[in-house]
């Protein structure tokens, strides 16, 4: 039986996501995520301006006179939420820590996915996938997804988002929306303290491994992909707090930094806001929507805004 406090915690997130979903998010969905194809519904009689190549030539030739065929959207889809739960994702530094907020996105998407009629499903991986939950629709299923993705315990800490996005593969054979929520720190990130906090601004380099790219390549050609970024306020820049004994939550990596440096801070600053650029780069690189978001700010309007964006993206590629 779930304890009461977690139903609560549940309870909460529901609410708020519900609401957001019904006044807004709903519609974009439907707008931003179409369905894999066209469905036969019907044939009609022809009507001047009609494409000739819809025409039906055997229901034609039986009637003697033009029928075209008629079809609609397949509209119904699977969303695959992939989640990161690595030990990076249990930090932050406000009300909510990365991982809290990582639900209550997927709480957004997987409530505007049934009320499309789309099934959610969800993958949570660590250094290893650690659990997955087959698409589904309803409530019920949502209210679990949402449980799993704040409760579940992984059994390990660190980060393959390459495993993780070669074992979606194998369990969707259609093309499906797959959308990576992770803070999407590698060993490289600046913010995996350690030797790696500079002490002067310098430039950087490619924010994600090769091998990750290559998974996000082929996860693209066969998905529609979005990458969901989740930060903290304090992975973009260092607080003033003095001397900090820091311990990497992936790798265990125990380091002391002295946060009251001014010139390390501003360095870390501009080393973190370079990574941050290189990563948004390799998304548009490769046609990856994406979408970056923090602990310490609402989500609403950027979630808005994505959605605008890749409406009129849609219509102007029609």
């Amino acid at each position: 039986m779930i304890p009461r406090e977690l139903l609560k915690k549940i309870r909460q997130i529901e609410i708020r996501t519900n609401r957001l979903v019904s006044e807004s998010v709903s519609g974009a969905y439907h707008s931003v995520f179409k369905g894999q194809g066209m469905n036969f519904d019907e044939v009609r009689e022809y009507q001047p301006g009609d494409d000739v190549r819809a025409i039906d030539w055997n229901v034609t030739a039986r009637m003697n006179h033009p029928f075209i065929k008629k079809f609609v959207e397949e509209r119904e889809m699977t969303v695959m939420l992939v989640v990161d739960l690595s030990g990076s994702g249990l930090f932050g530094s406000g009300e909510q820590s990365k991982r809290e907020l990582a639900a209550e996105i997927a709480s957004v998407l997987a409530f505007s996915a049934i009320r499309n009629n789309d099934k959610v499903g969800l993958v949570l991986f660590s250094d290893e996938v650690e659990k997955f939950i087959p698409p589904r629709k309803g409530r019920r299923h949502v209210l679990r997804v949402i449980r799993e993705i704040l409760f579940f315990e992984p059994k390990r800490h660190g980060t393959d988002l390459p495993g993780a996005l070669h074992f979606v593969s194998r369990m969707l054979p259609h093309k499906s929306v797959v959308v990576v929520l992770s803070d999407f720190l590698e060993a490289r990130a600046p913010t995996r303290f350690g030797s790696r906090v500079p002490t002067q601004p310098m430039a950087y380099g490619e924010p994600l491994a090769p091998a990750t790219q290559v998974a996000l390549r082929q996860a693209h050609r066969r998905h529609d992909l979005v990458a969901v970024q989740i930060t903290d306020r304090y992975e973009l820049e260092l607080p003033a707090l003095g001397r900090l004994v820091l311990k990497d939550a992936e790798t265990g990596e125990v380091v002391e930094i002295q946060t009251g440096n001014a010139r390390q801070r501003a360095a870390f600053a501009e080393h973190q806001a370079l990574f941050q650029t290189a990563l948004r780069r390799v998304f548009r690189t490769m046609g990856v929507d994406s979408i970056q978001l923090r602990t310490d700010q609402p989500y609403a309007a950027l979630l808005g805004k994505f959605f605008d964006t890749r409406v009129k993206r849609r219509r102007r590629g029609k």
